[in-house]
């Protein structure tokens, strides 16, 4: 079995060489590709590969892959992009959902999701010439309505009703903001099921700075919250917390940037009381 695999790995290493020497205008350049197993490599090395214009040699271990290729023929985005369209992200292009969810469940590695990467959104045809459309990804804009959010909720735990005024009509203007054909597939659905009592809960907040009747809408405006934040695959993990005690003992949650418990319905009365009962990222 030893001498079998290192065959393997010597036919791979003279088919590498070979196609190199085959290859103009060499170029070498090393880059991460994100991915599993050895279905993973050899999916990722053919669909990368062009024969007398590309080669690419990818390492499970180290999810690095070497790309050779003749500059004058293609470049490093272009092999790239290929490859994402196979379903696998790079640092600097991320696969379409459809493409990553078609892959076997041994090669559904782990995303990591930026921002400000380039989603490969489709390719098309037009006249028998290849179309690559692709969607330069901007911050999220959702990322604004979630730091308003965030801020509302630490006025709360302050029980600073101007404060939270404040951050509530900034939010209200925020959602109206909201392009919703820029949002992804399950952003956009979500959020037309939630934007309208996102937009009632806020507004009633920005309208009284009575704490105690802020808090009763936060509880509503955390629910829509929690179901956008579910779909949007935030950078950084958030804390959906709970305390049994508010919402006259009928118990609600809210989000946090933390894992520490620091209770908007209560403030300094009962700072600590709740719990962390889910992680999302």
């Amino acid at each position: 079995m030893k001498s079998i695999k290192t065959l393997i790995a010597i036919f791979a290493l003279l088919s590498f060489t070979s196609c190199n020497a085959q290859i103009k205008n060499l170029k070498t350049e090393t880059v991460k590709i994100y991915g599993n197993c050895g279905m993973c490599e050899s999916t990722i090395e053919s669909t990368g590969n062009l024969k007398k214009v590309a080669s690419v040699d990818w390492n499970q271990d180290t999810k690095m892959a070497i790309f050779k290729y003749d500059s004058t023929k293609t470049n490093q985005d272009e092999i790239l992009k290929r490859i994402a369209r196979a379903g696998y992200d790079s640092d600097k292009f991320l696969a379409p959902d459809d493409a990553y969810a078609k892959l076997p469940t041994c090669c559904q590695y782990d995303r990591v999701n930026k921002k400000s990467k380039t989603t490969i959104v489709s390719t098309t045809t037009n006249n028998n010439v290849k179309v690559d459309t692709t969607l330069k990804e901007e911050t999220n804009q959702l990322v604004v309505i979630y730091d308003l959010y965030f801020a509302i909720k630490d006025a709360l735990v302050q029980s600073n009703g101007n404060l939270a005024a404040e951050k509530a009509a900034a939010l209200n203007s925020a959602i109206s903001s909201i392009k919703m054909e820029k949002l992804s597939t399950n952003e956009h659905e979500v959020w037309m099921k939630v934007k309208d009592d996102l937009a009632f809960n806020a507004q009633h907040i920005a309208e009284t700075k009575e704490v105690e009747h802020q808090r009763i809408h936060f509880i509503s405006l955390s629910n829509g919250m929690y179901d956008l934040i579910k779909v949007s695959n935030p950078e950084i993990p958030v804390y959906y917390q709970f305390c049994p005690m508010a919402n006259d003992g009928k118990g609600a949650n809210w989000l946090s940037k933390e894992n520490t418990i620091k209770n908007p319905y209560y403030g300094s009365t009962m700072l600590t009381c709740g719990k962390t009962v889910e992680t999302i990222k």
